[in-house]
């Protein structure tokens, strides 16, 4: 990790991203908080005095703060687009959470405002960034063991169950779980996969009227060059998958097997959608239950679940602790260190574009590419037909 000097970064959304994101932004030294900008006096009466920094109320605020070098837009997704643009108008880089927005002309504004403006445009934390995938990735390259073939990616969590607010549960939206979770399945798949998606063909299941959303899906996708893709998840709360993974949860953490269910019981003492959205606010970065205990080091890499690669010679399964290889007589385990900052991979791609000029994988064309999957995938399951890409603006 080459520090460097660090970026000076805005907030904007001190929510349930950034609670998540903040382990990495305080450890991480090529990384320093700024400024922020959140609708909630709590939160940004939490960051003043944690950071010794300004506050707003506003994005547009935040972004003419000279102080500022780049924005984090941890928003909710239906603002990302606006957000990015005004950080653009006023020269800041931006680093926009998943998904990028929730329509291809948004993103196609996007990525024209941060061009015209000469700054960079990063989409994540997407699970595509963790160090397993990664490294997977580049045994993939290395070309010993053929051509990636088949792909199979599972996943099955408590998503919806966990609080939420209203707009969470309206697809149009941005709410459910392709726009939030299959936009981290569509990205692991493709960069495994290594070429473009050609073709799409899904079915969705909204299986909970208290919870009208996609809370689950199934989908086919076809690459360039002959290769598939199997991706499945569900966030019913029933089946965990991360017993597949030695019960280490999706952040890395180690996992209790007794709090199965916890999601859901949790979600019956509450009495309307008003109730819920508080909850959630409560739990989050300046709220009246948020824990800053929580913002410890996973021992683990972070996952998606079981994902398996066929390739010509081998198959692979990235691990939260490495990449398994299945040869044809044998086996081994290729380890990885644990991490000593957790997400560090989305600071190493910022860090490089930003100061290093170094072209992200992750940028706004990336991404825009994987939301054209996504939609595709809501436009397959409620067309029951095969949908070719691309599909235009």
């Amino acid at each position: 990790m080459n520090a460097g000097r660090p970026i000076r970064l805005g907030v904007a959304g001190l929510g349930r991203a950034f609670t998540l994101m903040l382990p990495t932004f305080m450890q991480d030294p090529r990384i320093r908080l700024v400024a922020a900008c959140d609708p909630r006096d709590g939160a940004r009466a939490q960051f003043a005095r944690d950071f010794d920094a300004p506050v707003y109320q506003d994005v547009d605020a935040l972004a003419r703060d000279a102080s500022v070098e780049a924005i984090y837009v941890a928003s909710p997704h239906q603002f990302h687009a606006q957000h990015t643009r005004i950080a653009a108008a006023h020269g800041k880089h931006v680093l926009v959470e998943k998904p990028m927005a929730i329509t291809l002309a948004e993103c196609d504004a996007m990525i024209a405002d941060c061009d015209a403006a000469g700054v960079q445009l990063i989409v994540g934390h997407c699970h595509s960034f963790d160090a397993p995938y990664a490294r997977a990735r580049q045994i993939i390259d290395g070309g010993e063991l053929g051509r990636v073939r088949m792909i199979q990616a599972t996943n099955y969590t408590d998503f919806l169950y966990r609080p939420r607010r209203p707009e969470e549960l309206q697809t149009e939206a941005g709410g459910g779980v392709v726009f939030s979770q299959a936009a981290h399945q569509v990205d692991i798949v493709r960069m495994l996969a290594g070429s473009p998606v050609t073709s799409v063909r899904a079915v969705t299941g909204a299986w909970d009227p208290d919870r009208p959303t996609e809370g689950a899906y199934t989908a086919l996708l076809w690459f360039e060059g002959g290769a598939f893709a199997s991706i499945t998840y569900s966030g019913y709360g029933r089946f965990d998958s991360d017993e597949w993974c030695g019960w280490v949860g999706e952040l890395g953490t180690d996992k209790n097997p007794a709090d199965y269910g916890l999601a859901r019981r949790r979600l019956t003492e509450l009495h309307d959608p008003a109730e819920e959205a508080r909850l959630k606010a409560a739990r989050t970065y300046g709220g009246p239950a948020y824990n800053p205990a929580a913002l410890q080091n996973p021992p683990h890499h972070q996952h998606f679940g079981p994902v398996i690669v066929s390739c010509e010679y081998a198959d692979l399964r990235p691990l939260p602790d490495g990449v398994q290889i299945y040869r044809n007589a044998r086996q081994e385990l290729v380890r990885l260190p644990a991490p000593a900052v957790p997400r560090y991979e989305v600071v190493d791609e910022l860090h490089a574009a930003v100061l290093g000029g170094k072209p992200a994988q992750h940028d706004g064309r990336w991404a825009r590419s994987t939301l054209e999957v996504c939609l595709a995938l809501l436009r397959s399951a409620a067309e029951r037909r095969d949908i070719a890409l691309p599909i235009g603006g």
